[in-house]
């Protein structure tokens, strides 16, 4: 039977502001059945140890799987993707290992794509241009932030000194970015691998990790399979979910074989034009977040730094949970809670997506996520 989401009043109650920062908590160790993990403490200047095997592979901060230490060590790049219809299908979208969608104006959305190993791409894109609240979130993978422009609200963001970003109006723009003849502008800007690697280059960017990264998702063990469990200790079951947007109206279908969850948009599959291959997801996050318009234009901000309400699903199985920001602006992570704020979620190594939504609706609280 399908559910509508109404969160939880005592979740609102502890919204803050945007660009607020709170407290950490303590977790525990959990098995097959998600009884969450261990929520380490935050410190500064320390470095990180990553995690090796005798194959000279790292864990991956991105999906919880072995990569060539090359890939794993290397800072990703966090590239903006225009969603509107007339820009899809998009391309190189299926070989982002996170991929973050959120509204703009106008009720569309955007998506962001996390790429850890891109060095085959040669069209990533259409790119567009940046909204600071991506910037935040990719901030949070410490990862080299691409871009066609800016709105007027993310310069003072994109000038900071600890933001790295490659933008399509910049000085860098023609070494990074290209245009196609295929498509109308504005939707016709793309980057590839090579442009990104020489505007990293050029603009002398550090190319690995912060010693202090230590990831933003906790993942499940080798050979671990996770079942979200709920707050009743029963195991919630969810194989459909749809986030609510209104304009591409996505949704996405559970394969148990695969333990896959497939991404639908504007009525057929969501597909990357250059491989044909439809996205595809271990892990899926309803993050719902404050949010205002900043102005007549209908431009929003979302709040990325407080905390709020969110749902996880993986294994076909949901969990209700509670989302907070820890640490400083320029290098702080969201972490995903149980609504008792007793124990750090664990995913499934793989890749996930975080659809971002707002958190009410002409005043009321958002109810239009469902999921079955």
């Amino acid at each position: 039977m399908k559910r509508k989401i109404i969160m939880l009043a005592v979740v609102l109650a502890v919204a803050v502001s945007l660009w607020g920062c709170k407290k950490e908590t303590g977790t525990e160790t959990g098995t097959d059945s998600q009884k969450a993990g261990t929520k380490e403490g935050s410190e500064t200047d320390v470095t990180y140890e990553r995690e090796y095997n005798e194959d000279g592979q790292v864990r991956s901060f991105l999906t919880g799987k072995w990569v060539d230490a090359k890939i794993g060590e290397r800072r990703p790049v966090a590239v903006m993707l225009s969603n509107i219809e007339e820009a899809n299908p998009m391309s190189g979208v299926s070989k982002a290992d996170v991929v973050f969608e959120a509204p703009v104006e106008g009720e569309i959305t955007r998506l962001m794509g996390i790429f850890e190993d891109y060095d085959d791409l040669e069209k990533i894109g259409s790119v567009r241009s940046c909204r600071e609240y991506f910037l935040f979130w990719a901030l949070e993978f410490d990862a080299v932030y691409a871009h066609y422009g800016q709105s007027s609200y993310a310069v003072e963001y994109l000038e900071r000194d600890y933001v790295d970003n490659l933008s399509g109006l910049g000085s860098i723009g023609s070494t990074v970015f290209y245009r196609t003849d295929d498509r109308p502008s504005p939707h016709n800007a793309y980057a590839s691998a090579k442009g990104i690697q020489e505007g990293i280059k050029k603009l002398k960017y550090r190319t690995d990790y912060r010693d202090s990264y230590s990831g933003k998702f906790k993942f499940a063990k080798d050979g671990e399979i996770i079942s979200l469990t709920g707050a009743d200790g029963q195991t919630g079951k969810a194989t459909y979910i749809a986030p609510g947007y209104y304009i591409n109206k996505p949704w996405f279908e559970y394969n148990e074989e695969d333990r896959l969850y497939y991404r639908f948009q504007y009525g057929d599959k969501h597909i990357d034009e250059m491989t044909g291959e439809q996205l595809a997801f271990t892990n899926v996050i309803i993050q719902y977040a404050d949010w205002e318009k900043r102005d007549e234009g209908g431009y929003l901000a979302f709040d990325c730094h407080g905390e709020g309400y969110a749902l996880i699903f993986t294994n076909g199985t949901c969990m209700e949970a509670h989302w907070m920001r820890e640490g400083d602006q320029d290098d702080g992570v969201i972490r995903y809670y149980d609504i008792g704020l007793e124990h750090e979620i664990t995913l499934n190594q793989g890749k996930t997506m975080v659809c971002v939504v707002e958190d009410r609706i002409n005043g009321q609280m958002n109810s239009n996520v469902t999921f079955h």
